[in-house]
């Protein structure tokens, strides 16, 4: 019963202290929750006032993006209108250019229209006069056209016979020109191969004394001295009035060349009479000799060609003694040896063969006087003789086209042969006489009016005369190149005819567009 009670005692207290601890709890919750409450409501609020925070610089931000986007966007619009207002002003302009062209063009069609109405109704007016001064003249005259045409085209062609007989003269002027300067080359090559007396300048040598007594000297005792000098060297010499000097004269110039040697030996030593005269020659001979070998050997060293036989060497130093027109052989032989040589480079073709021919093209001149034919004829023989090809003799012969060249080498060397003769300064004519006879031609052209340009061609042989064709018409044309040779004829002196050609060429140029 009392465990019972206790039971229900301790059941009673453990109630109470269940309840107790209920309430307890319940309490302590409640507690927690609103302090939980109030940390939540805390954060919630300070969360809303940081997203309020962010909200408003979010605001901020896209504001100034939105203000950046849109001074870009107003940028790049009024940049594109100011292209569109260029683009437009463009159009303007060349729409105003376009108009303002096309109305250019009916000004100038206008202008063409009236221009060709006005024309027609001037050559109208012309053609009214001519008729009209035609039917005057006839009236005047008592003649008709026909009759008019017919007098003027007999005194044309009295004119033009005029003229013809003009131009007849003037070639039978020139042929006898070139006979006499035929004739003259001839007999001088026949007097050089006759030996004659004398021709000046080519033929004489002045041998100098030191007094006028040493000239009884050189005549000798019944002139038995200069007899002597005479005959061994084959050369006249000339003692007269002339002072201080002893003239020698002969067409060889080698033989004369050891008679002034003697002579000079002579007159050094002082002791004239034959037999020192015999020794003397002698000498001279021998230095002349050996002047002419050293000469040959010279020559041929300076051409650069070897292999070339003694008794040509001899003949080639023979030349330096030889003159053609006041041109020496020799050195005329190497400038033909050089330009051969040149040419046949250029060309492609034997150059030794064009060089070697070159320098022995003239060798026929050393004994032309000598042995009867032309010197080249002559020359081809030696260059046989001496064991030289047959190829260098044939150049050789054909080199004044006295039989026909077959071969490229043959033509250059001709054609080395003409320009080492002909070049300004080599023969005759200077150089400053032929510029000036071409200057003194063009400045004729030139002074006349409505002349743009001339030229002195064919070695002052041709003058051709370019015109303006605005200023020009081909009549006028016509009596320019008459007024032109008229005056040519009487300001300068030349040889032979002058052509005067006058040009006259009109363009239209346009372009399609």
């Amino acid at each position: 019963m009392m465990t019972a009670v206790w039971i229900v005692i301790v059941l009673v207290v453990a109630i109470v202290f269940a309840l107790a601890g209920f309430f307890a709890r319940k309490y302590l919750g409640e507690a927690k929750i609103a302090s939980a409450e109030a940390a939540a409501k805390k954060i919630v609020e300070d969360a809303e006032r940081q997203a309020e925070a962010f909200q408003r610089e979010a605001r901020v931000e896209l504001k100034d993006e939105l203000h950046q986007l849109r001074t870009q966007s107003e940028a790049e619009i009024k940049e594109r209108r100011q292209e569109l207002s260029q683009l437009e002003n463009r159009l303007l302009t060349r729409e105003e250019a376009l108009d303002e062209m096309q109305k250019d063009m009916t000004r100038r069609e206008q202008s063409v229209t009236d221009r060709e109405a006005h024309y027609r109704k001037a050559i109208d007016e012309v053609e009214s006069a001519r008729a009209e001064q035609q039917r005057q003249l006839e009236e005047i005259s008592g003649l008709t056209k026909d009759q008019a045409a017919e007098i003027l085209l007999k005194r044309t062609e009295d004119e033009v016979r005029h003229d013809m007989a003009k131009m007849v003269r003037s070639i039978e002027e020139e042929a006898r020109h070139e006979g006499e300067r035929r004739a003259r080359d001839i007999l001088s090559v026949c007097i050089q191969r006759t030996a004659a007396s004398h021709v000046a300048d080519t033929t004489v040598s002045v041998v100098p004394l030191p007094s006028d007594d040493m000239k009884g000297r050189i005549i000798g005792r019944e002139g038995r001295n200069v007899r002597t000098l005479e005959n061994l060297t084959g050369v006249d010499f000339i003692i007269d009035d002339t002072p201080e000097a002893v003239v020698l004269s002969g067409f060889d110039t080698v033989r004369r060349e050891i008679a002034r040697l003697t002579l000079s030996k002579l007159v050094a030593d002082g002791r004239i009479h034959p037999a020192k005269i015999e020794e003397m020659y002698s000498k001279a001979r021998e230095e002349v000799e050996k002047e002419i070998h050293d000469a040959g050997e010279q020559a041929v060293l300076d051409a650069n060609v070897h292999g070339v036989a003694p008794e040509l060497l001899r003949l080639l130093g023979r030349l330096k003694f030889r003159t053609s027109y006041g041109q020496n052989v020799l050195m005329h032989s190497l400038e033909v040896a050089h330009l051969a040589g040149l040419m046949a480079n250029e060309l492609g073709v034997n150059a030794k063969l064009a060089k070697r021919a070159g320098l022995l093209h003239d060798l026929g001149k050393a004994v032309d006087h000598e042995v009867e034919g032309s010197h080249a004829m002559i020359g081809g023989n030696l260059a046989r003789r001496y064991g030289e090809s047959e190829a260098v003799a044939h150049i050789v012969e054909a080199h004044h086209y006295e039989i026909e060249p077959n071969t490229v080498e043959a033509v250059l060397v001709a054609a080395g042969d003409a320009v080492s003769g002909a070049r300004p300064g080599a023969r005759r004519e200077t150089l400053e006489t032929y510029i000036k006879r071409l200057e003194s031609l063009e400045r004729i052209a030139e002074s006349k009016p409505g002349v743009d340009k001339c030229y002195a061609i064919q070695a002052g042989r041709e003058i051709r005369v370019l015109v303006k064709p605005d200023e020009i018409d081909d009549d006028a044309a016509s009596l320019l190149c008459r007024e032109i040779a008229k005056e040519i004829e009487q300001e300068l002196d030349y040889p032979g005819t002058i052509r005067v050609t006058v040009i006259r060429e009109s363009r239209a140029v346009e372009y399609a567009k």
